[in-house]
């Protein structure tokens, strides 16, 4: 348990931070999201993402384009582009304002309160970041699997299914809510080592007087 410190426990919560934060960031603008392939033209695979539309066949390879129009894009696709933002944006901000408050950096040396504040600040944009990322990946997975199985469609009618993007977000996601819990704990470390600190080792000794006598008990 020597190695299990407030220092270390920030820095795992960092590189899982950064890591949930980097692979949000690309799941975003990853086309991806959605996949799509048609029995009856097997050459032709379909890619779906949150900004643009893409065909893979083995004569061109790949061919992307944007959406032409944001309103016309369905309400899941809509929520999740603003929250992705919101993701990055939080999550960005969370990684620039903990560094203040790491063990081992020159600032605010001398306010270790200050310190833990700017941890449990940087814990809750984290906890953002990744409920942010959770919540669109999330919602487009149930919209996708809801269209797969809707007994509307022929059969003959090729269906939308999940693609890689989905998982590397609910992987970016997990991330960044473990990286900000993290945080929280090394918070709680924190508090608990300097309790231990200013505890007392033994009973405290009341100076004696100057006037202090000697006596003796016959």
């Amino acid at each position: 348990m020597g190695l299990l410190t407030p220092k270390v426990m920030q820095r795992v919560a960092l590189f899982l931070t950064f890591g949930g934060w980097v692979t949000s960031l690309v799941t975003t603008f990853l086309p991806l999201w959605k996949t799509m392939n048609s029995d009856l033209n097997e050459v032709e695979n379909w890619f779906s993402g949150l900004w643009h539309m893409c065909l893979y066949t083995d004569e061109v390879a790949i061919q992307c384009k944007a959406y032409d129009s944001v309103l016309g894009l369905p309400a899941d696709l809509q929520i999740s582009r603003v929250l992705m933002s919101v993701s990055i944006g939080a999550g960005g901000l969370a990684l620039l304002v903990v560094f203040p408050g790491l063990d081992g950096v020159d600032v605010c040396v001398e306010q270790p309160g200050l310190k833990r504040r700017i941890l449990v600040v940087s814990g809750v944009l984290a906890w953002v970041s990744g409920l942010t990322t959770l919540a669109p990946v999330s919602v487009v997975a149930y919209t996708t699997v809801v269209e797969f199985w809707d007994q509307g469609f022929p059969d003959v009618m090729p269906r939308w299914e999940y693609g890689e993007a989905m998982f590397s977000g609910w992987f970016g996601g997990l991330a960044l809510v473990i990286g900000g819990t993290l945080f929280f704990v090394a918070v709680c470390m924190g508090n608990f080592s300097q309790r231990r600190l200013r505890e007392p080792n033994g009973p405290e000794l009341k100076p004696r007087p100057n006037n202090y006598l000697k006596t003796e008990v016959l």
